[in-house]
């Protein structure tokens, strides 16, 4: 029978053998990162927010012109 515990010491052998070949940001990587991402954040929750309003008016203008 094999040994179950072989495989995950292999595993983590091989991660962190990987973990050694990363290659870290600096602070100024990161902090720009974090902006772009905050940014496009606002971005995209702004256009989902003008995309619901839009279409929530629509509907409300169909279905009134609907019942009268």
């Amino acid at each position: 029978m094999a040994n179950p515990f072989r495989s995950i010491r292999i595993f983590l052998g091989e991660t962190s053998q990987e973990l050694k070949k990363t290659v870290w940001p600096t602070k100024t990587e990161l902090r720009d990162s974090t902006i772009v991402v905050f940014v496009a954040s606002l971005l995209l929750g702004a256009y989902v927010a003008l995309a619901d309003f839009s279409v929530y008016n629509w509907i409300q203008l169909l279905t009134n012109w609907v019942r009268s």
